[in-house]
């Protein structure tokens, strides 16, 4: 006799280690499944057949690699332009989204909470590249009501990733 609690403790726990296994990908795409086994105490042929599933699912979407391009010496321009839009009917904001992700300086489109609907990360490598695809191409879509740019000035951390110079500790040591 198979008791029902049973089955519902086997699921969590098959989906927190799911969890483990796509976090430990997300911090690091280039984990072996001998690391990820041993941290989540899951064999490699379980590790793999879970990546392998997730892959073909489009859970993965894709393996990347994070890139500090001003220690590279590329110079460009980053900007989170907030998007104001009238959605489309029976489609809402997905089509608008749609055809704003298209665009190659697009980087991410979300839909979001607040005073706009939409949040778009560009990259281009100046400013009048920049200028001119807001004004030609992003304002000119039906449907987009207003736009609001915001310059990324200065990358602290992104995807788990520091951007700081290693700092030494300058404070002083308090014993009790």
């Amino acid at each position: 006799m198979v008791l029902p609690w049973l089955s519902v403790i086997n699921s969590l726990t098959m989906k927190t280690t799911t969890c483990e296994i796509l976090q430990i990908l997300s911090r690091d795409a280039r984990s072996t499944h001998e690391a990820i086994a041993t941290q989540t105490g899951k064999t490699v042929d379980e590790v793999k057949a879970t990546i392998a599933r997730y892959e073909a699912d489009g859970v993965i979407k894709r393996y990347a690699t994070v890139v500090d391009w001003e220690k590279a010496g590329v110079e460009e321009v980053t900007a989170f332009i907030d998007v104001r839009v009238v959605p489309a009917r029976d489609v809402g904001f997905d089509a608008i989204a749609a055809r704003i992700a298209r665009y190659p300086q697009v980087q991410s489109v979300w839909l979001v909470s607040g005073g706009s609907d939409l949040r778009v990360v560009v990259q281009a490598h100046n400013l009048k590249e920049l200028a001119n695809f807001v004004a030609e191409k992003l304002a000119t879509i039906d449907g987009v009501t207003g736009t609001v740019t915001h310059f990324l000035l200065r990358r602290y951390k992104e995807d788990h990733s520091f951007y700081l110079e290693d700092v030494e500790d300058e404070r002083l040591v308090i014993t009790p």
